[in-house]
């Protein structure tokens, strides 16, 4: 996938007087931290375990599949440092997982070029295959210079062992040799469908399209043919599985608009079915009510991988920059926000009818072990305790206590009637003017969505391009949330038919709050854990 670059100028301004400095405190044996709602200017850690963040640079692009040799999830990733070169940047890394919430980084896989002028001085976006045919791993990947004939070439290097790679400088599949672009031509995915194997490549003829090629040894391939993505938007990262009765095709929307640049999906009974959908995608989204989105627009460039028994996504969680702490929760003066970030992993969750949702990982919630005391630190329109509370009237809230650098938070919600709004407010203490909202909103009295809102008397409100996708009402008005955090990362699950991931710093060392918005709630099992 071609990084879209993005030049900030970045001016930290001073935290008002009235906010908490990490050395506050520190002298003052008297005051007690827990019982404190100032805001914090917390920092992060250089490196993150769940949402994996290597200590420097960060994670672009993932690449997952399952080593049935080694018995674990291998995520190949285009590795992204603050000081890329000009045309050889993006080496591809490796870390392994045997669940999706605890890495091992193997460190450097596939290294960059090293002349301005070699095909693949930069790498781009590909994919891993074992062959069991002939007992070797297949990384296929884009070889990318704008310095070169071909600024986009499908390439591959090889490897027995997963630690010993050797480029095959002799073999490269171009877009030229087949009337498809020359600079569009990227993303290659494998897959197998009865002993023939598909690569799928993201590329263009005039307009976007995805071109078919096959094999039945993964080293000679046949052009197939292309087929088209999604009008006139650039589709990337391209993955296709077959998972119980249906076939997916899961891909991105490229940096486009605001309301795009999403993961999404299609799906049919087969892969021809698959292709044509394409054809005319408005008459063939699925039947989920979102036309196939899977998350935010924090999320970005996801692709699935299987052990036999789950299948989950990975996707990158983009970092961003702004004008202070505060703008970059927001990315004031930008629509959009940097490229690469931190490795999030959803589950798939396959419906009755076939439509795909993302899922809370089993192993990520296991990890968050250690419970919290959960207290209420200030509150309006609040009656109840011990985890159990009802909100009544416009504005009623609840702040809770300080929480820690990796938090789960978990709580069911029941409204008093169709048209009830409420959110989780993060970063929230009692005197900052501003604090980042994640809004269950009614657009309907059917349907729901995410909405992402600054809030406070100097916020900004609802901030366009990070809400989320409708999701239907549940009839018995009855919402089971778990939120978690790694640092600034987060991911918040409402009954398995919504995902929401987003960005917002400054979580660690932070109060947090439940609010309401009109009519009434009832808040039950409310329960923090840490690790």
């Amino acid at each position: 996938m071609k990084k879209m670059i993005y030049l900030f100028t970045i001016a930290l301004s001073a935290l008002a007087v009235t906010a908490c400095s990490e050395d506050t405190y520190k002298g003052d044996p008297e005051k007690n931290w827990a019982e404190t709602t100032e805001f914090f200017n917390s920092t992060e850690e250089a490196g993150y375990s769940t949402y994996y963040k290597p200590s420097l640079g960060r994670v672009g692009d993932p690449m997952p599949f399952y080593d049935e040799k080694a018995n674990d999830f291998k995520i190949l990733y285009l590795q992204d440092f603050d000081n890329n070169k000009l045309f050889c940047y993006h080496p591809i890394w490796t870390v392994a997982t045997k669940d999706g919430a605890n890495y091992q980084s193997l460190g450097e896989t596939l290294s960059v070029g090293t002349s301005d002028y070699q095909q693949d001085a930069a790498l781009g976006t590909g994919c891993c295959y074992y062959n069991k045919l002939d007992g070797l791993y297949y990384i296929y990947y884009t070889g990318h210079n704008p310095n070169c004939e071909n600024t986009e070439v499908v390439m591959r290097a090889t490897s027995s062992d997963f630690k010993t790679w050797t480029r095959d400088n002799a073999w490269s599949l171009k877009g030229a040799d087949f009337d498809l672009s020359s600079q569009d031509f990227r993303d290659p995915q494998i897959f197998e469908d009865n002993g023939t194997y598909h690569m799928i490549i993201a590329t263009r003829k005039g307009d976007p399209k995805f071109a078919e090629f096959t094999s039945t040894d993964m080293k000679n391939w046949t052009f197939n043919s292309s087929f088209n993505a999604i009008w006139d938007r650039m589709c990337e990262c391209p993955d296709v599985f077959k998972m119980g009765d249906w076939w997916y095709f899961v891909y991105s929307e490229a940096y486009q608009t605001t309301w795009s640049r999403k993961v999404k999906y299609m799906m049919a009974k087969s892969f021809e079915g698959l292709k044509a959908c394409f054809s005319d995608p408005g008459a063939n989204w699925p039947k989920d009510g979102h036309e196939g989105v899977l998350d935010s627009r924090a999320l970005y460039a996801g692709k699935t991988a299987s052990n036999g028994t789950d299948r989950y996504l990975w996707g990158w969680c983009p970092y961003r920059t702004g004008v202070n702490v505060w703008d970059k929760n927001i990315n004031v003066g930008e629509k959009e926000p940097n490229w690469s970030g931190a490795l999030v992993c959803h589950k798939i969750i396959q419906h009755s009818d076939g439509t795909l949702t993302l899922g809370k990982v089993d192993a990520i919630d296991a990890k968050y072990n250690k419970p919290q005391t959960v207290s209420v630190m200030a509150e309006k329109g609040v009656n109840g305790s011990n985890g159990n509370y009802t909100l009544s009237g416009d504005s009623a809230y609840a702040l809770f206590n300080r929480l820690g650098t990796h938090n789960k938070i978990s709580f069911t919600v029941k409204t008093s009637n169709n048209l009830d709004k409420f959110g989780i407010s993060l970063v929230r203490s009692t005197d900052e003017k501003k604090y980042y909202t994640m809004v269950i909103n009614p657009e309907d009295e059917n349907n729901r969505k995410v909405n992402f809102l600054e809030e406070g008397t100097d916020g900004k409100g609802f901030i366009e391009g990070i809400d989320g996708y409708l999701f239907a009402r549940p009839a018995d008005n009855v919402y089971n949330i778990t939120i978690y955090n790694d640092n600034s990362v987060v991911t918040m699950y409402i009954n398995d038919v919504c995902s929401y991931t987003q960005r917002i710093y400054g979580i660690p060392k932070n109060c947090w709050s439940i609010n309401n918005y009109g009519g009434n709630i009832t808040i039950s099992n409310l329960t923090v854990s840490q690790y």
